[in-house]
């Protein structure tokens, strides 16, 4: 994983890719609590996320999952691929598996969000 990589506590990742510019995704817990995903209801590109705001769901064989935007901003690119592969999401939670990039609306909101340090120690916690 990532140590560059920003946390929720609803476990969505977000990656700053440093141009103002992020990429956005669920984390390898998450991915494990919902078991192999069938299905992810991909947003539509332009659409305006608010951080904290329901943006996508990801259904699973066990459950349907609201994913919830970690940063406010405009999509600006959706990841295509999970339409006939929402199975990226398991096998490759933070590459291939990533959900929309985004253009930030105000880059300060990713210091709100847990470091990969952090977001570890959490859900160590929780197990």
């Amino acid at each position: 994983m990532d140590m560059t990589l920003k946390f929720t506590d609803s476990h969505e990742w977000v990656k700053d890719n440093g141009d103002g510019t992020a990429t956005i995704g669920i984390s390898d817990h998450a991915q494990k609590m919902l078991g192999d995903v069938v299905f992810v209801d991909l947003p539509e590109v332009e659409a305006v996320i608010e951080a904290g705001e329901e943006f996508s769901l990801v259904e699973s064989v066990k459950a349907a999952s609201d994913i919830y935007a970690p940063v406010s901003g405009v999509i600006i690119e959706i990841n295509e691929e999970l339409e006939d592969s929402p199975e990226l999401i398991n096998e490759e939670p933070y590459e291939g598996g990533w959900i929309v990039k985004v253009t930030l609306s105000d880059p300060s909101e990713l210091d709100n969000l847990k470091n990969a340090e952090d977001y570890l120690n959490t859900i160590e916690e929780d197990e």
